[in-house]
């Protein structure tokens, strides 16, 4: 069946005007009386990556979003988000100081502040970047809430480790208008994961777990695990050793998440 200009079929676009309006007419008057209520929706709400009709003051006016670099080079990027918070962030902490490994840990700003001194003198050599205030849906928020949010989170972190985050990753990688402006508003590269560890299904398994990830990893990868969650994450910092040994067996080098997306960082070659 075709599908309108807006992706949906003809049937889906009949069936929802009708919902919306009772017995509006069909056809291309069908059509625009959808669009008409459709295009309402994204100038108040999470959709829109704009605020208003006047000036937007979205820092330089333009916003990258990655989810890993582009390159032939073994590098990864090993991240951590959630934290911080004593439950396991000092492990973790531990683990890269004995294996020298920089990481990028993506810090909720309500939990950087309550345990700052989790953190405080040992994140030399790493990196911080902003996973918002108190890990709430931001894709959720209009624009003005979610820079809100981000901002107070910008200056917790700011304060507690004395660098300001220029990298953001928004809770679940859900990427909204809103997110997007209030990102650009805050001169941050929004940075997503090309790789997950995969807990669940290596239950008590940490070497199991290893391998796949080690497996898994390609040059440019950016790996996403967690210091804080439930005990299952376990799994991964537990083997934690192993990947690190897994991957520099394999030739890779750990960078942070800046460091893999640094302009000097040679491409993957094309054609």
């Amino acid at each position: 069946m075709a599908e309108s200009a807006h992706g949906w079929s003809r049937r889906d676009l009949l069936r929802r005007v009708a919902l919306l309006g009772g017995g509006a007419a069909v056809g291309a008057g069908a059509s625009q009386a959808w669009w008409r209520v459709q295009r309402r929706l994204p100038t108040v709400g999470a959709a829109s990556a704009t605020v208003g009709s006047g000036p937007q003051d979205a820092g330089s006016g333009e916003l990258a979003v990655v989810w890993s670099a582009p390159t032939a080079q073994r590098l990864v990027a090993l991240t951590f988000d959630d934290g911080p918070a004593p439950q396991w962030t000092p492990m973790v902490l531990d683990t890269l100081a004995q294996h020298r490994v920089p990481a990028t840990f993506f810090l909720v700003g309500a939990q950087a502040r309550r345990h700052a001194d989790v953190i405080r003198d040992r994140l030399t050599g790493h990196e911080v970047g902003n996973h918002s205030w108190a890990h709430r849906d931001l894709a959720r928020l209009n624009a003005a809430e979610a820079y809100d949010d981000l901002s107070r989170s910008h200056d917790a972190i700011a304060d507690v480790t004395g660098r300001p985050p220029r990298l953001i990753r928004p809770p679940y990688g859900h990427l909204g208008g809103s997110v997007l402006h209030a990102a650009a508003r805050l001169d941050c590269r929004l940075v997503l994961w090309s790789l997950q560890m995969v807990e669940r299904d290596f239950p008590d398994d940490p070497a199991g777990h290893a391998r796949r990830i080690v497996a898994d990893v390609r040059p440019g990868t950016i790996l996403l695990g967690h210091d804080v969650g439930a005990r299952r994450r376990l799994v991964a910092l537990h083997g934690l050793p192993d990947i690190i040994d897994g991957l520099r067996a394999r030739g890779y080098t750990f960078v942070t998440a800046s460091a893999l997306l640094a302009p000097d960082v040679a491409p993957a070659p094309t054609g």
